[in-house]
């Protein structure tokens, strides 16, 4: 608990030094405890579990990470999330992200295109008894469309462009969190950016730049 508990003061800290770019100075009470109840050693590698409570992101092998825990916290944090919402993720990866926002919302949805790290998230995720998240292997892209529109989308990896699949699956009212690569030299790890993009009533989307980032790319 000391440990989770250093980890939750140097978020709050980094949600401090970000809030220019972020406009959030703080997180709030629901995401906060999501990030104090969820065992983040559980969705680490044995090999890694000393360092589970380290602000960073640790690799889960594969070529990915889990995403670095005030990241997870941002990006929580800007889908503003209700009880009762459906929540699709892009990005399963060791099942983390997606534990975070079962805390807080009725169902998730994640999709995850190595199947190896697909099947560990979802035993992971069973075995701590997340019942209310529902993984699949496939295509990322493409989103889920059977259980769509969905309330919130929030993509864990860096796309070169905001898939216009899940721009489609994202409800009117809806919020989608996603890093952006702008960069065409290929270097995926100079010029992301995490994106807002908010769905009104009429079903228009607006586009909202908020923070540099370094995630690994989309496939």
């Amino acid at each position: 608990m000391d440990r989770r508990q250093r980890l939750l003061n140097e978020i709050a800290e980094e949600f401090e030094e970000t809030r220019g770019w972020t406009g959030r100075a703080a997180m709030g009470q629901r995401v906060r405890a999501a990030m104090a109840k969820v065992p983040r050693e559980a969705f680490v590698a044995p090999t890694q579990e000393d360092r589970a409570y380290i602000n960073a992101p640790l690799s889960i092998g594969h070529g990915q990470t889990i995403s670095q825990p005030f990241i997870v916290a941002i990006m929580t944090e800007l889908l503003d999330l209700d009880p009762d919402d459906v929540v699709l993720e892009i990005g399963t990866g060791s099942g983390y992200q997606a534990a975070v926002l079962a805390e807080l919302a009725k169902q998730i949805y994640s999709v995850e295109t190595i199947p190896e790290l697909a099947e560990r998230a979802r035993e992971r995720l069973a075995r701590h008894g997340y019942r209310n998240v529902a993984v699949k292997t496939g295509d990322g892209a493409r989103g889920w469309a059977e259980h769509a529109p969905f309330d919130a989308i929030i993509v864990t990896a860096a796309a070169g462009e905001i898939p216009p699949a899940l721009l489609a699956q994202l409800k009117p009212g809806g919020r989608m969190v996603i890093p952006v690569d702008s960069n065409d030299s290929g270097d995926w790890f100079a010029h992301q950016t995490l994106v807002v993009v908010d769905k009104d009533a009429a079903g228009v989307a607006t586009r909202r730049d908020v923070l540099p980032v370094a995630f690994v790319p989309l496939t």
